[in-house]
C-alpha cells in the first residue's frame, strides 16, 4: 500500500525542468507589471491604501549557445497608453546572460494595471527567454515583494 502511494505521489508532482516550452525565433510578450497595489481598508473618499513599490525587469536567455535581440520593450499604464519604449535600439543578450530594466518606487504613472510588451528575435529557433517582473517594498513595519511572469501574446 506504502509503495502504490509513492507511485501515485511521483506520478502526480509536476516534472520539473521538462515545462514543455518549444524553441521560437522571436515571440512578442505580455508582462504584468504593478507600481503601486492596492490593500487596506477604503478610507471616506471610497480609496484603499496605495504602496508603492519598484519593479525590476529580468529578460533572461536561457540557451546556452545563441543569443537573441531584444527589439523593444514597450511600457504602458492601466488605461492601455503607451509611456515609454525602453529599447531604442535593437540589445544582444548573450547565451546564459540577462538584460535588466528598472522602474523606481517614485514611478507610478503605470498604475497598479500596468504592463510591458516585450518583443525578441533570433535568427534561428532557440529556447525563449524567461521574461519576469520583481516587485518590491522594502520598509521597516511591512515589506512586500512578488513577481509576475511574461507570456506570450499574438503581434496581431
Amino acid at each position: 500500500m506504502r509503495m502504490a502511494f509513492l507511485v501515485l505521489l511521483g506520478l502526480s508532482l509536476p516534472a520539473f525542468g521538462q515545462d514543455g516550452r518549444t524553441r521560437s525565433a522571436g515571440q512578442v510578450l505580455y508582462l504584468p507589471i504593478y507600481s503601486h497595489v492596492w490593500y487596506g481598508e477604503v478610507d471616506a473618499r471610497g480609496q484603499p491604501q496605495k504602496s508603492l513599490v519598484s519593479v525590476l525587469v529580468s529578460v533572461r536567455n536561457v540557451d546556452a549557445r545563441r543569443a537573441l535581440r531584444l527589439t523593444s520593450a514597450r511600457y504602458y499604464d492601466t488605461e492601455g497608453k503607451s509611456l515609454k519604449e525602453y529599447v531604442q535600439t535593437a540589445r544582444v543578450i548573450g547565451p546564459m546572460a540577462t538584460y535588466e530594466l528598472f522602474i523606481p518606487r517614485s514611478d507610478d504613472t503605470g498604475g497598479s494595471g500596468a504592463n510591458f510588451v516585450i518583443s525578441w528575435k533570433s535568427d534561428v529557433a532557440i529556447n525563449p527567454p524567461i521574461v519576469e517582473a520583481l516587485h518590491v517594498n522594502l520598509a521597516a513595519a511591512r515589506s512586500i515583494a512578488f513577481t509576475t511572469t511574461a507570456r506570450e501574446i499574438n503581434a496581431d
